[in-house]
């Protein structure tokens, strides 16, 4: 039997697949969003709290099994807001954190324009449902924040294994706690633009929803230093789930161990 070499964690080809992960994960996000969103709308016409229930559950439940399927390999952000937080931590660099947010964003046009499809609608749908306000401003701001909060919270306690179910839980209870429906991410809000459906935004409300989004995923990166102070980067590295990556910040939180959590010797 030939051996199995496991590839290091910091080799191109690593990063190739890590880029290919959140392509694919943004890409099926966007698609379980946005489908179900036409779907609700086209099963419950004129019910929107029914519709709004439909697209909550729907988007809950597939992102819990997105993250699943793409965790293993980049973590499963799928939200530059989670990548730049990731990077504020250390669990990735900041060099690969920005190499995510294009991935991100072509993923969730990509699964935009292919929901669009499958629905027999236009390629690319422009969407007019206008969402900026100040009430959906604060909205965005605390959504994204509380998501940093889930993530970073568990991961610093030991239970990033958990993660998939919580996050999935919280965004699905975020679309009924806040008036902007939680859309907590600059690549799906930039996604959803592209379908003028139950679940789009118009392009006027982008640059608002995406401001809340940073100024929200500062917010989190800030109270998560101040609950859980000295968050290390393998605790950041196993951000969303544990994965391939995290084996290099683990061993660079390893040669640091000595010197910083060593107890001082007595000198007897």
């Amino acid at each position: 039997m030939a051996a199995v070499t496991r590839i290091s964690p910091r080799e191109p080809a690593v990063l190739w697949r890590r880029l290919a992960s959140e392509f694919l994960g943004s890409g099926l996000l966007a698609a379980v969003v946005i489908g179900s969103g036409i779907a609700a709308q086209r099963l419950s016409p004129g019910e929107t709290g029914l519709e709004l229930l439909e697209n909550a559950a729907a988007t809950a439940a597939g992102l819990f099994a997105i993250i699943l399927m793409f965790g293993p390999v980049s973590g499963g952000h799928f939200n530059p807001v989670v990548s730049f937080a990731d990077a504020a931590f250390g669990g990735v660099r900041w060099r690969d954190a920005a190499r995510y947010l294009p991935a991100q964003v072509a993923g969730c046009v990509t699964g935009a324009v292919a929901v669009n499809l499958m629905f027999a609608e236009a390629a690319v749908s422009i969407s007019v449902k206008h969402r900026a306000s100040g009430a959906h401003f604060l909205s965005e701001v605390i959504a994204t924040a509380g998501l940093i909060l889930v993530i970073f919270a568990l991961a610093r306690s030991g239970r990033a294994r958990t993660t998939p179910a919580a996050v999935g839980a919280y965004i699905g209870a975020a679309y009924f706690f806040t008036s902007s429906t939680s859309f907590a991410n600059p690549a799906i809000t930039i996604g959803r633009m592209f379908s003028n459906s139950f679940a789009g935004i118009a392009p006027s409300s982008v640059p608002p929803f995406i401001a809340a989004q940073v100024i929200g995923g500062i917010a989190g990166v800030l109270i998560i230093r101040a609950l859980y102070p000295g968050v290390t980067p393998a605790e950041a590295a196993d951000v969303v789930v544990p994965h391939e990556a995290a084996g290099a910040a683990m061993a660079a939180s390893d040669r640091r161990a000595p010197a910083a959590y060593a107890p001082a010797r007595t000198g007897r």
